[in-house]
């Protein structure tokens, strides 16, 4: 009698490789609070991931969040109080909160189903072949992904083939450092003209960017890491069902 396994260890499709892999609920968590939304990108969630960030980057800019940030980081309190718009403050700590707790909870329940679909031992496919897209396993850097993902986010999920995170993360990319004037401040910057560089910058889109480049960075370096995993996984069950009644003796 065939049973059918319940849990598969990853699935591969034409957006890239969804997986269960063992995390730290900490770690997850970080990444939530860093910038909603992240924590579920760790999750192989992505769609919610994308609707969180959208809604953090909607009611930050709506509330004007991050310039009451950089106020209170200046000791300017009063001005922090009068830029923030509180008819949406309640709305946007709730949802902050929720993807808090939501990644948390994930993940927990993820890292049992993770050891589960390890004992199921479902037999993984290397490749899939579509008309317009090929996935497969293969064996990635993972500090050539993060690298990539450093200098400019989204291209590290390219890499390890997460074609839709990556281009998403790379539009957004580009209208972070559209509207914070980022790179016309470095340039500035390394002229010499240092007045002139932080004039120029928008504080408020500025203030988005390091959360994208770290998040970006680390989930590109873990996914390469977990795709190296089932790799090898997949090799080994593929070597054990080609060759476990083999009459070759390699040793006596």
């Amino acid at each position: 009698m065939n049973i059918q396994n319940r849990r598969p260890q990853a699935t591969i499709s034409v957006f890239g490789i969804s997986f269960f892999h063992r995390q730290n609920p900490g770690m997850v968590a970080w990444w939530s609070i860093m910038f909603p939304g992240f924590g579920h990108y760790m999750l192989n969630q992505y769609i919610r991931g994308a609707l969180f960030t959208l809604s953090e980057v909607i009611i930050d800019t709506l509330t004007h969040v991050n310039e009451g940030i950089i106020y209170s980081l200046c000791g300017q309190f009063e001005k922090a109080k009068a830029v923030t718009q509180t008819r949406w403050l309640f709305g946007y700590l709730a949802i902050f909160f929720f993807t808090f707790w939501d990644s948390i909870r994930s993940t927990v329940v993820q890292n049992k189903m993770c050891q589960l679909a390890e004992f199921e031992d479902e037999p993984l496919k290397s490749n899939i072949i579509y008309p317009c897209e090929i996935q497969y396993l293969e064996i990635k850097s993972p500090y050539t992904a993060a690298v990539y993902s450093f200098f400019f986010p989204g291209l590290g999920q390219v890499y390890n083939h997460r074609f839709g995170l990556g281009f998403y993360a790379m539009i957004w990319w580009w209208i972070y450092v559209t509207l914070s004037h980022a790179y016309e401040s470095a340039f500035y910057f390394f002229v010499g003209n240092i007045q002139h560089s932080i004039s120029v910058l928008n504080p408020h889109w500025f203030l988005f960017m390091p959360s994208v480049i770290g998040g970006s960075t680390y989930h590109a370096f873990i996914t390469a890491i977990e795709h190296n995993r089932l790799y090898k996984v997949e090799q080994r069950q593929h070597f054990i069902n080609r060759y476990q009644n083999s009459k070759v003796c390699i040793f006596d």
